[in-house]
């Protein structure tokens, strides 16, 4: 079995499943790897995530596709969790998506979602565009056509529900289904009887980001069609939390027995700590 098949398999079996998952967002291999542990069925690496952790820079796509791609391969190689990622506009037009989809296929990811967005912001633009829905199909075709594991799951995205309309939303979704993604990403849904209105008329599993707290009832969205639901990125924050809090004590001179550190039995488990001992017997 090709290596990264397995997980893409776990992804389109929660896909097709009849339950809504939430994700656990990471960042890093650590992160990755805690969330495996603690039995998140799928990981999602976001784009303003990623620019955070690699360039400690806010979320105004400035993150290179190679930087992304490169993270997305040190998650994916860490454990065994099934990555989604939010690969942003594709990094500029259709072609440019098919090189986005080529190297994350071969960074390992199990599913990816390109939006139609246009990003970078323009020039004198001070709210979100969307870019019109012929070159969102543009797109979405382009990434199906890259793509050379059939398992490799792609959704179309859309932040339509924040930036323009539900009648809005429903055409563009109704077109990337037609264009044959895989699943359909909504961005910014504000009520149920937003999402009634575009679930009865999408076939696609549906993905929700920025939902607002009224649809937070997994339950509830899994009648709908909604098979995964970000709750947000927290664990980043809490991490710079964190490591702030530490730093701060250490230089105050606090005693560093006094701190919620994790313990090193959690490092080991963490690190694989055992694993290489072993191979350090068995080679060194």
């Amino acid at each position: 079995m090709p290596r990264w098949q397995q997980r893409r398999e776990r992804l389109q079996s929660v896909l097709s499943g009849a339950q809504c998952v939430y994700p656990g967002s990471v960042f890093d291999p650590i992160s990755a790897r805690l969330a495996e542990e603690l039995g998140f069925e799928v990981g999602m690496l976001a784009g303003s995530v990623a620019s955070l952790t690699v360039l400690g820079a806010p979320d105004l796509i400035l993150l290179t596709l190679t930087e992304f791609a490169e993270q997305a391969h040190r998650i994916c190689r860490a454990g065994n969790l099934p990555l989604l990622c939010d690969a942003d506009h594709g990094y500029g037009n259709a072609l440019n998506v098919m090189r986005t989809v080529e190297e994350l296929e071969a960074a390992g990811v199990a599913g990816l979602s390109i939006e139609d967005t246009e990003l970078p912001a323009a020039y004198g633009s001070n709210q979100p565009r969307l870019i019109s829905i012929e070159e969102g199909i543009g797109k979405m075709r382009a990434a199906l056509a890259a793509r050379r594991d059939a398992g490799l799951m792609i959704a179309g995205r859309t932040s339509a529900p924040a930036v323009s309309s539900i009648a809005d939303t429903i055409k563009r979704a109704r077109a990337y289904e037609a264009a044959g993604v895989d699943a359909i990403f909504l961005v910014g849904l504000k009520s149920r009887a937003d999402l009634d209105a575009v679930a009865a008329q999408v076939k696609l599993p549906l993905i929700l980001g920025g939902a607002s707290k009224e649809l937070m009832d997994r339950d509830w969205l899994a009648g709908r069609g909604v098979r995964i639901c970000l709750q947000g990125h927290q664990p980043f924050a809490a991490a710079v939390r964190a490591v702030y809090d530490t730093l701060r004590a250490l230089r105050d001179g606090a005693p560093s027995d006094t701190m919620g550190v994790a313990s090193d039995e959690i490092m080991k488990r963490l690190t694989r700590s055992e694993d290489y001992a072993r191979r350090m017997k068995d080679w060194l």
